[in-house]
């Protein structure tokens, strides 16, 4: 099981998501895509996949996972592994465009 670290943005973006009353379902969606990122961010639920236009600070390798699919404007999530051993760092919950 890892441990999950945010940054300031994903902290904005999921206190984002928590005080607007119409993305309650949204919500839902992404607390239950960060709990499966805790015990199997390999997930075949999350369809993880490296994104490649983003670096993390230390240039670690960025992962998107979905947290909806087939939705407009789905929710994904941006994290990295690191720092330090079972620790996944979540960069950024965001609105897929």
């Amino acid at each position: 099981m890892s441990k999950l670290k945010f940054t300031r943005q994903a902290d904005a973006d999921l206190a984002t998501l928590e005080q607007t009353k119409g993305l309650v379902k949204r919500l839902k969606a992404v607390r239950k895509a960060l709990g499966c990122l805790e015990t199997n961010p390999r997930s075949q639920a999350l369809n993880t996949h490296e994104f490649h236009s983003l670096k993390g600070a230390n240039k670690e390798k960025v992962f998107e996972a979905y947290a909806e699919n087939d939705t407009p404007s789905a929710y994904r999530i941006f994290w990295h592994y690191g720092p330090g051993r079972d620790v996944i760092t979540i960069i950024a919950i965001t609105p897929h465009p």
